[in-house]
């Protein structure tokens, strides 16, 4: 069993920045991807971003391209997820998920780990 504990969200105006994190715990996670899901209101939960844990290769959907940043420390066994340049429209539940398999992948069903969430909140 993994269990990961995210933690960083909260509320920012429009063109601030927040950083996630997500801790991992339990069995290793050396060699699991993670990755940052969301979900807003009504709407279904989507790919963020991603990251493979030993190449570090990361991947991000268009929307946050050059705004967000993955990122890992593998001796804390954490994720981070920085944001920048927020928009409104990136309010939402922000939830760390882990794949046991190693790659990257981009379906909420192909994850085997979830953490609770964190809310972050945009205004305009």
């Amino acid at each position: 069993q993994v269990q990961l504990v995210e933690s960083g969200g909260g509320l920012v105006q429009a063109g601030g920045s927040l950083k996630l994190s997500c801790a991992a715990s339990g069995r290793t996670a050396s060699s699991y991807a993670m990755a940052w899901f969301r979900q807003a209101p009504g709407k279904e939960r989507e790919f963020v971003a991603g990251i493979s844990w030993r190449s570090g290769t990361s991947r991000y959907v268009d929307s946050v391209k050059g705004r967000f940043t993955i990122s890992r420390d593998n001796a804390k066994n954490t994720v981070y997820l920085q944001m920048n340049s927020l928009k409104p429209e990136d309010t939402a539940v922000y939830y760390c998920a882990a794949l046991r398999r190693g790659y990257i992948a981009t379906m909420t069903g192909e994850y085997d780990y979830w953490g609770q969430g964190t809310q972050v909140t945009v205004s305009s």
